[in-house]
């Protein structure tokens, strides 16, 4: 049986919705050449929370999903820690993406939902 690593992907209203769509995240857009899945719910959370519900392009909506991706996959990309020391992601390529969406095992999760009214037009 394969070992399986849990990350996290905080998500916007539209990247959601697609990610709704297919069961899988959706191709990278031109000016986003990395994908960013966090290590930690908590970390997760804040950008969520803090960051997609004050984003316009996120439809000022923010979304913590949790997934499971074969550990094998993961081994070539090294952990990345920036700004405090719980905040820890892995930097995947977007032309990697098709073999990383390949490498989930099960369902993407959606944890918890933040949204601004505050902030929408």
């Amino acid at each position: 049986m394969d070992e399986l690593t849990t990350l996290y992907r905080p998500v916007g209203q539209k990247e959601y919705e697609l990610i709704q769509d297919s069961g899988r995240f959706p191709p990278r857009l031109p000016i986003q050449p990395i994908f960013y899945p966090v290590l930690n719910e908590a970390y997760a959370t804040q950008i969520a929370r803090d960051w997609n519900t004050k984003d316009r392009a996120s439809g000022y909506t923010g979304y913590v999903l949790r997934f499971a991706v074969r550990s094998e996959f993961l081994k070539e990309f090294p952990v990345q820690t920036v700004g405090n020391a719980g905040h820890k992601e892995l930097w995947i390529p977007a032309e990697r993406l098709e073999e990383f969406n390949a490498a989930i095992v099960g369902e993407i999760e959606t944890l918890a939902v933040f949204r601004s009214p505050a902030n929408s037009d």
